[in-house]
């Protein structure tokens, strides 16, 4: 037990980060300065979330917000529709037993129900926190107890099991919410949707609207757990003004419309509980006043394309991934097209992407009123990339030690990346700090751009993984593009017909991925030895150099557990999950 001394010491330690208002914090209650720049050419008034809110509510109250389909029919939500409902959520966690500053996750496919839990759980003072479906109940587990979890929402029976499992070491859980399905077993602290939003009869509007007054701009209202498979999650803080003000940055960057001039229509496929999605679908869809549609759970198997075309999107956020699903469904439509629809494609391509990258010059750089520096830079330029700005979080949920490495007294955020400012000072990434490969001699390997030259040489290749940490020289684990099953996301052994019309150009018969590996298809084995060679030709130096590689006996996936949501690779699962292969390639 600390002595009398070192308590005293923590309590007046605890008192200074309270009462000194730093640029990070990692206190649950904690405020941090805002980065205002004096010398600023537009910088925003410091908004709460529910100022954003209500200001849409009331500017465009009869203008549709929330689209969602049931049974081939649009169900439609206004503004004030939405900002109701949201109030009502919010009095319905306050009923509940929703504390300040305490949690109230939510855990299941994008849809109105979950963009009405997460606003109104902020509204009642509390902390939204999303969480993956995809989520283990341990996973669960630890993101309940570190955001100390009041109510958690779930969308069907599957996910509320993962909860049944864990309440038991949930001491802060006062309930739970399931909006989708008939719920399948009562119990006393569990409320369908509409049994939930009821509860809200109890709680007045002065209740309600005396917590919204008390928040301010500076306080965390939100938490994003990054969970890695390295050590424990971190729980990022993100206070109203990081929302609203990163919100309002992007529609200006972006120029987005408002009504009456037009209004945006967006579609939202990503999950939510990732912060980039969030705010592309919910955050700025609130801000321009914009009409958000909700793609099916099936989405990223298929369904994404048919909803596009019915709701026929002003703007799309995707990831490479999806941009890689529609430019392959487009190459291979165009490989049956007549001499003329190619030549009509080819044309419209060329257009479109010289219209875009008009568009795009100006963009990719900075927000304005922010700052972006590259530390260290080796003799290419690249070096650690450092940013300050209103956009940069409040810190790490009680993990102070974590947040002081990630930003520095002055309100640098090191961001983790790795790239360079071009004479134009438009930012290139070319990696992450964590990605770095360190060999045997000492020497440090940047995989970014090796693996991007890879893929860049050989069409057939989809995914390259570089390993070599703390052996002699570099490897290359390779997956080639494969069909993926539209019902289960898994891919299959059939190659893209992208791939196969690149095996044809090769003179090479294989159209399965069977077809190719363990050295079956001399052909292609040997165009990708020497396209590997070629690539070996131009490295920065010999430990750069790629010595061995293989082509794996599967696709990477989500569901296999190498790829996130957003289709980034997971460089430590991978090393695990095909640590045999690695092996052997160092072997005597």
């Amino acid at each position: 037990m600390p002595s009398k001394k070192a308590r005293s010491a923590q309590k007046s330690a605890e008192r200074s980060e309270t009462t000194t208002v730093n640029y990070w914090t990692s206190r649950r209650n904690g405020e941090v300065r805002l980065r205002k720049l004096e010398d600023a050419f537009y910088d925003r008034t410091p908004l709460t979330v529910h100022d954003m809110v209500i200001d849409t509510a009331t500017r465009f109250t009869n203008y549709i917000a929330l689209g969602s389909k049931y049974k081939n029919t649009w169900h439609l939500l206004t503004y004030i529709e939405y900002y109701e409902q949201c109030r009502q959520a919010a009095k319905a966690f306050l009923k509940l037993g929703l504390e300040r500053f305490h949690g109230v996750g939510i855990m299941g496919l994008n849809s109105e129900e979950w963009a009405i839990a997460y606003i109104g759980a902020i509204m009642a003072g509390g902390f939204s926190v999303g969480i993956l479906s995809t989520n283990t109940p341990k996973a669960c587990q630890i993101i309940a107890e570190n955001s100390k979890m009041n109510v958690i929402v779930v969308d069907n029976d599957k996910q509320l099991q993962k909860v049944m499992q864990i309440q038991g070491y949930l001491k802060h859980l006062k309930g739970i919410v399931q909006y989708k399905e008939v719920i399948q077993s009562e119990q006393r602290n569990l409320y369908s949707w509409q049994r939930f939003l009821d509860l809200s009869h109890d709680i007045s509007d002065e209740r309600l609207d005396k917590i919204i007054d008390s928040q301010k701009p500076n306080q965390c209202c939100t938490l994003v757990f990054s969970l890695t498979s390295m050590g424990p999650p971190k729980a990022v803080m993100l206070s109203h003004d990081n929302i609203t003000w990163t919100t309002a940055a992007t529609v200006q960057s972006l120029s987005f419309k408002r009504p009456p001039e037009a209004q945006e229509t967006l579609v939202s496929y990503l999950p939510l509980s990732y912060i980039g999605s969030q705010i592309f679908d919910m955050w700025v869809a609130i801000s321009v006043a914009g009409a958000l549609y909700f793609a099916q759970p099936d989405a990223v198997k298929g369904t994404l394309i048919d909803t596009l075309r019915e709701v026929r999107p002003t703007t799309f956020y995707g990831v490479p991934g999806i941009w890689d699903q529609m430019a392959d469904s487009l190459k291979a439509r165009h490989l049956g097209a007549t001499m003329f629809r190619r030549k009509f494609d080819n044309w419209a391509m060329v257009l479109g992407l010289k219209t875009n990258l008009k568009q795009m010059f100006g963009c990719g750089k900075p927000f304005r009123d922010t700052n972006t520096k590259v530390l260290e830079g080796d003799k290419d330029g690249i070096g650690d990339i450092c940013i300050w700005g209103r956009n940069v979080f409040m810190g790490y949920l009680n993990n102070k030690e974590a947040t002081k490495d990630k930003i520095d007294s002055l309100g640098w955020m090191h961001t983790g990346d790795l790239g360079f400012l071009d004479a134009d000072n438009f930012l290139h990434i070319a990696g992450n700090v964590n990605d770095i490969i360190t060999l045997s001699s000492g020497e440090k390997i940047n995989p970014g751009p090796i693996e991007e030259q890879v893929k860049m040489f050989i069409p057939i290749v989809h995914y390259v993984v570089l390993v070599g940490q703390d052996m002699p020289y570099l490897c290359a684990l390779l997956t080639l593009k494969c069909q993926v099953n539209v019902e289960t996301g898994e891919p299959r052994d059939a190659l893209t017909e992208e791939a196969v019309d690149f095996c044809r150009n090769l003179k090479s018969h294989s159209t399965r991925l069977s077809d190719i590996i363990n050295n079956q298809d001399s052909i292609v084995m040997e165009y990708v030895d020497q396209a590997i060679d070629v690539i070996n030709r131009e490295a920065r130096s010999e430990s750069a150099r790629i010595v061995k590689w293989t082509i794996l006996d599967t696709d990477f996936s989500i569901g296999a557990g190498e790829l996130g949501v957003t289709t980034k690779v997971k460089r430590g699962i991978v090393y695990k999950m095909y640590q045999a292969e690695i092996e052997k390639f160092y072997e005597n």
